[in-house]
């Protein structure tokens, strides 16, 4: 097994004013950070992470706090994957919660069809909502960096909304198709 290497940055910043932690807290979050404990956060060291993670250390900075940022590995193959465990633990989160609103786009395409409720109003939203599930699962995809258990099942469940909203637009189609031959 090649040695995965990671950044560590380690953070405190002052309680006050909050929204400067918090704010701090959401971009390290953004980014996939796996947080050890409070102030403790681990990213794949790439490019890109080291950049941005440099960034964040001028944040801290801005917010009167301070940072130190660390090239690391895992002492052996054990502590490797347990911190491996964490980043799928926090992808399959996001998986569970992408795969719940696709439940709720679904049921909400069925109570329109029951309702016979086929207007292009309610297809464009529809579609708007089906795109910001593909763009959100696009999100998640990209922070899953070791491949989280749920992540075939996220984008089974997004090609079933496709087909769902496919389905959907035929209806509203031929609907309105019957109401201009009346």
């Amino acid at each position: 097994m090649a040695e995965i290497t990671w950044l560590l940055l380690t953070y405190k910043v002052p309680a006050d004013p909050a929204a400067k932690r918090v704010a701090i807290w959401r971009r390290l979050k953004s980014m996939g950070a796996v947080y050890l404990q409070n102030g403790v956060c681990l990213l794949p060291k790439t490019d890109d992470h080291t950049r941005r993670l440099k960034m964040v250390e001028n944040e801290v900075a801005e917010a009167k706090g301070d940072s130190v940022l660390l090239e690391t590995v895992a002492l052996d193959a054990a502590q490797e994957n347990k911190v491996v465990a964490r980043f799928k633990a926090d992808r399959d989160d996001a998986y569970e919660e992408f795969i719940d609103k696709c439940d709720d786009f679904e049921r909400e395409v069925a109570k329109e069809i029951e309702a016979a409720h086929f207007t292009y109003a309610e297809l464009e939203e529809n579609d708007v909502d089906l795109k910001k599930l593909q763009g959100w699962l696009e999100k998640i995809e990209k922070l899953d960096f070791y491949g989280g258990e749920r992540a075939k099942e996220a984008q089974h469940r997004l090609q079933g909304c496709e087909a769902v909203l496919e389905d959907y637009a035929k209806r509203v189609f031929d609907a309105h198709e019957e109401n201009t031959r009346s």
